[in-house]
């Protein structure tokens, strides 16, 4: 079968939405992402979605208890007990061992990571191309850079965590949307 509980990583602009649209729906399992979770929190009025929401109205950032509530939350929901795609989650060291913990309790731990890796400069060209269409002004290239030096330095951490424990499987985002699928499933085969 392979793996249905499945942490994605990727840089802004790898191909980790159209990617994991095509997971999901190959594997018929949620794609899980923060920024659902959180609306879906608030929307119904969770006692942490209202938490959460009172953050998000001050413009600040959703503290890591809270984001980490809300994955409790939804982890713990019926659909994601036959598996998941985490996309935007976790972040950090401290969001992928309270992970760990919540997987632990419900009995559905990560079994793989899945990181689809791409060249900086084609990440830049992309999201360059992307704004141009787009018209997104915030996507300059400098910006851009930006957003990538950050991805880089949360990253690394992550990969070696999930790395130690053999989880890893990076898949190179270069090339068609098939041809990533294709390897991309190959990948979660094998895990």
């Amino acid at each position: 079968m392979g793996a249905t509980r499945i942490v994605l990583l990727g840089a802004p602009g790898a191909g980790k939405g159209t990617q994991a649209a095509r997971i999901i729906e190959a594997l018929d399992i949620p794609h899980i992402s923060t920024g659902d979770m959180l609306r879906a929190a608030v929307a119904a009025g969770t006692e942490i979605g209202l938490k959460a929401k009172a953050v998000m109205d001050a413009g600040q950032l959703v503290s890591d208890e809270i984001v980490i509530g809300i994955a409790r939350e939804r982890l713990s929901e019926p659909d994601a007990s036959k598996g998941f795609v985490l996309d935007g989650f976790p972040r950090t060291l401290d969001q992928a061992a309270a992970l760990d913990g919540i997987l632990e309790e419900i009995g559905s731990p990560v079994e793989c990571c899945l990181a689809i890796t791409v060249e900086t400069e084609e990440v830049v060209q992309r999201l360059l191309k992307r704004a141009e269409l787009e018209g997104r002004a915030d996507d300059n290239e400098e910006t851009i850079r930006e957003r990538m030096r950050v991805y880089d330095a949360q990253t690394a951490p992550l990969l070696e965590y999930y790395g130690e424990k053999g989880m890893v499987k990076e898949v190179l985002g270069m090339g068609s949307i098939d041809s990533v699928s294709v390897s991309l499933m190959s990948a979660l085969e094998a895990a």
